[in-house]
């Protein structure tokens, strides 16, 4: 039997949960598939993967355990021209300047990123040495590096077919967006019989559960909000799980035997499942979970993300049925609580959002991609 080559990949992924989940779910599949199963039956290779990410951000938490990590002092221009426009510019050429000796150092054959700032010097370098390069771009509106750099890449893997009308180029191709393992595997789903457990609170499966979520970082608008409506919701009998991200001075604001309180919580899939109702921003990858698992979703994207594009994405969900959109400056606690309220008086309506969830759902993302890496990368020599 052939000794397995190998494909050496760098993955450059940064900054919040929708840049970073999408990248580890890809790496984690890739890592552990045969390459049999990838791209060409008769090959014998494994992915070896390496990750370049930004310090003292998420990925330093969620990488270091499972691929060696590089970072780089990088940022974004999310403020416009101004004084540090010099020193972000700067910040960039000298990245990619390290990006391009880490990459013919370590004999990397492809480059993987998921846009923001860290795939701007990510995907120079790789061009300046000829390495094919896969931009994934999970936003309905593409964010500016991928805007401004796809025509530089192999491909653009995208996470909606509404993103196709911003980027300037034939290469690109509609993959969705992949997920967490959990979201796919059927063995982990909640029985009937048994209860979600979080803190030492049993949820029981026969009561409506209301999960509020406002991404990885939290959302402190929409916490505020939603502590504002909680009192008339419990009235009704409702749970609520509220995942408040970390930093929330008033998180201990509210107190009710129906209502839990944490920064965050594992295992989402689980969560999702067992939801009456989500009340969410817009990120792509929250949406893509709340698809794959057809829960209905109450959502208010964030106002300041770059380009607004969490409500390009929202949008996509409301026109398709799947969703109930508000833009945050329309709501007030009696405007949320009364929709909330009127959803969960009507079943009929819920499960009609909960198919239209499904609709949206692309449940063989990473397969897709994990494809189309397989297909740009040189072939391997043992």
């Amino acid at each position: 039997m052939k000794p397995q080559a190998s494909i050496r990949l760098l993955v450059a992924a940064s900054g919040t949960g929708g840049h970073l989940y999408p990248a580890l779910a890809l790496a984690d599949f890739l890592t552990a598939t045969p390459s049999s199963q990838l791209t060409i039956p008769e090959s014998n290779y494994q992915y070896h993967i390496e990750w370049l990410g930004v310090p003292d951000r998420m990925e330093t938490r969620l990488v270091p355990s499972n691929y060696p990590l590089h970072t780089i002092n990088v940022e974004g221009f999310q403020k416009g021209l101004g004084l540090g426009t010099w020193k972000i510019i700067s910040q960039f050429f000298i990245g990619t300047w390290v990006v391009r000796r880490l990459l013919k150092k370590g004999n990397f054959d492809l480059v993987f990123t998921t846009g923001g700032y860290i795939a701007a010097p990510a995907i120079l370098a790789a061009r300046l040495l000829g390495i094919p390069v896969i931009l994934h771009e999970s936003n309905a509106l593409p964010g500016k590096v991928t805007r401004w750099l796809s025509p530089w890449c192999t491909w653009v893997a995208l996470g909606f077919q509404s993103a196709v009308d911003y980027l300037p180029r034939s290469r690109n191709i509609v993959v969705g967006t992949p997920t967490r393992s959990k979201f796919h595997d059927k063995s982990n789903d909640i029985a009937p019989s048994t209860h979600l457990v979080i803190n030492d609170n049993s949820i029981p499966r026969n009561v409506p559960l209301i999960v509020v979520v406002g991404g990885s970082q939290g959302a402190l608008a929409i916490n505020q909000l939603v502590r504002e409506c909680a009192p008339q919701w419990l009235e009704l009998g409702v749970w609520i799980i509220h995942l408040t991200g970390e930093k929330d001075p008033d998180v201990n604001n509210l107190h009710h035997p129906h209502y839990i309180s944490q920064p965050f919580f594992e295992d989402m899939a689980a969560l999702f499942q067992q939801a009456t109702l989500v009340i969410s921003r817009a990120g792509a990858g929250s949406l893509t979970e709340l698809a794959i698992m057809g829960t209905p979703a109450i959502l208010i994207p964030y106002p300041f993300a770059a380009d607004d594009h969490q409500t390009k994405n929202a949008q996509v969900f409301a026109e398709a049925g799947a969703a109930i959109f508000f833009q945050h400056s329309q709501l007030t606690p009696q405007v949320l609580t009364t929709e909330v309220i009127q959803l969960l008086n009507s079943p009929a309506l819920l499960q009609q959002l909960r198919r239209k969830m499904y609709s949206l759902a692309v449940t063989d993302s990473v397969e897709r991609l994990a494809q189309l890496l397989g297909e740009s990368a040189p072939l391997p020599t043992n």
